[in-house]
């Protein structure tokens, strides 16, 4: 199964099993992760499961297209100390090829 890894403000990491087919917003959330709300439940609505992307990592977890989309970048407009690593976890679905993916929480401190 594969893993993803949550890098939190505080220093902190948790790493989670993370079944193929959920996003990182719905990992996130079976995790306890109380940082990623995702109150619009995934529909793309808000921008409270916004994360950082590794930058090893953000190839692979951009659409097939390379570039967010432009409702994706609408709702990042209303999230907090966004950056070009920045997605929102529900646009990111978990595969095979995802497996070790690292993102972090916003206000996390990163030397990407």
């Amino acid at each position: 199964m594969p893993k993803v890894t949550f890098l939190f403000a505080d220093g902190r990491s948790k790493e989670v099993d993370a079944p193929e087919g959920l996003s990182v917003m719905e990992i996130a959330q079976k995790n306890d992760i109380e940082e990623i709300e995702g109150a619009c439940g995934g529909s793309m609505a808000c921008a409270t499961c916004h994360i950082y992307v590794h930058p090893d990592w953000r190839k692979k977890c951009m659409p097939e297209e390379g570039k967010r989309s432009a409702e994706e970048e609408d709702m990042l407009d209303l999230a907090f100390d966004v950056r070009k690593e920045s997605r929102l976890g529900c646009q990111i679905q978990v595969t095979q090829e995802k497996d070790g993916l690292i993102v972090a929480l916003p206000g996390t401190k990163t030397k990407w």
